[in-house]
């Protein structure tokens, strides 16, 4: 290749990580600022969570009759990273903003970078009917949507660059979709940042001496988050199993559902489960949480997305690992917010088998000094976190994965 193509080859995808930065960014600013306005008016309108089943049922008819080919969400992305046949519908970034705003207005318990991935993603396809790209380079565009997406949505541009390389790991990555990964991650950050829009930020403000006795206690609180994120993880796909055996029409899944959390949420009065649960999140790290906190956000998150509800799981996932850290304060001698930050990153970790993403994002939230706690605790949570993440089309390989299938087979051969 000589110099002159070199140079025009770089500016093309240089334009293009502007274009799916600046759109896919623009298109998270609008959400996070729409996603406050609703949760503020369910907060307060407290009888809105009595149209909880009316707005499942909205989603689900959208879905059904108009979304069928973007129903699988993020396992989409995935599923045509590794297998590329046709480009992703534009219309899962509107379905996923209204879906994921409806299912927060009214008090489902979800997240929100399942939407922004989403959106990212399927913004980002469109570009290889533009620039007439392959098959190999629209999988560099559903890394580019991934990493904007997430960069966008959480403020942390490295952590979202290495998340979307790290969570198609064991596909095939190329050197050019590695580098343009940070490229789009920091112009959809900065593309955040130019709207206003203001990320959460959460602090460790007492870093204890990296000792052995210190080391040793990040051993049962990480193999716990790890524990934490299997069940997690399990209990989506359980409950979502359990809606499609039992309800064969799709609209009305989301629509029983919604019944069944409406009343819970107002008889047990479990407000505080309800939409992202971020003031939860920020409480853990300076107040210890009840033993079943996290318990219960993976209950109701899982029933909530299994039913047909849409939103993502990281939020939730970041709550439940912030609750059950501040709750194991209680036994284990480091400080609360220590094992909140920890928890936080860790069961996320071990959720989407991206324990270097998850390092980064705790590094970029909470600052250099946790990094040997956090990194320790995202490895270990990985490791214990089981073979099964939240995202099913998602490929596992590497020595967890081996380590779970000879786990396996030994225990078959024993019977």
């Amino acid at each position: 290749m000589n110099l002159k193509k070199a140079i025009s080859l770089s500016l093309k995808w240089i334009l293009i990580c502007a274009l799916i930065g600046f759109f896919s960014g623009s298109a998270s600013a609008f959400f996070l600022i729409a996603l406050e306005w609703v949760s503020q008016l369910r907060i307060h309108n407290n009888w809105f969570i009595w149209l909880l089943p009316v707005g499942g049922l909205a989603i689900g008819l959208l879905y059904h009759y108009y979304g069928k080919s973007v129903v699988k969400g993020n396992n989409l992305l995935l599923e045509e990273y590794e297998n590329p046949k046709q480009t992703i519908p534009l219309k899962m970034a509107p379905f996923v903003l209204i879906g994921t705003l409806i299912t927060h207005l009214f008090g489902g318990s979800a997240g929100r970078e399942g939407t922004a991935v989403q959106m990212g993603g399927a913004i980002a396809d469109q570009f290889s009917r533009i620039f007439q790209l392959d098959a190999t380079d629209r999988k560099t565009l559903i890394i580019l949507g991934i990493s904007a997406g997430f960069a966008s949505v959480f403020g942390t541009p490295l952590a979202g660059a290495i998340f979307a390389l790290e969570v198609v790991y064991f596909c095939k990555i190329s050197l050019k979709s590695s580098i343009l990964s940070f490229v789009v991650a920091y112009f959809a950050y900065y593309t955040v940042e130019f709207w206003p829009v203001h990320h959460t930020h959460y602090s460790i403000p007492v870093i204890p001496e990296i000792t052995i006795e210190n080391l040793l206690w990040i051993i049962p609180s990480s193999i716990l988050f790890g524990l934490a994120a299997m069940l997690f993880s399990r209990s989506t796909h359980f409950w979502g199993s359990l809606f499609s055996k039992n309800i064969p029409y799709p609209p009305l899944r989301p629509f029983i559902g919604g019944i069944i959390l409406a009343f819970t949420f107002y008889y047990f009065n479990a407000a505080k489960f309800m939409g992202l649960g971020v003031p939860s999140i920020v409480e853990a790290f300076s107040k210890p949480n009840e033993s079943y906190d996290f318990l219960l956000k993976i209950l109701f998150t899982g029933f909530t997305l299994g039913a047909g509800f849409k939103g993502g799981e990281v939020t939730p996932l970041f709550f439940v690992g912030a609750t059950l850290g501040s709750a194991l304060s209680v036994f284990i001698p480091l400080p609360i917010a220590l094992l909140a930050g920890m928890g936080f990153v860790a069961v996320f970790s071990g959720a989407t088998h991206t324990p270097i993403a998850c390092t980064v994002m705790g590094i970029e939230l909470f600052g250099i000094e946790s990094a040997v706690f956090i990194g320790i605790a995202c490895s270990i949570a990985y490791l214990a976190s089981g073979s099964v993440g939240i995202y099913h089309a998602q490929t596992v390989k590497g020595i967890k994965f081996h380590l779970y299938e000879k786990f396996k087979r030994n225990k078959l051969d024993d019977l």
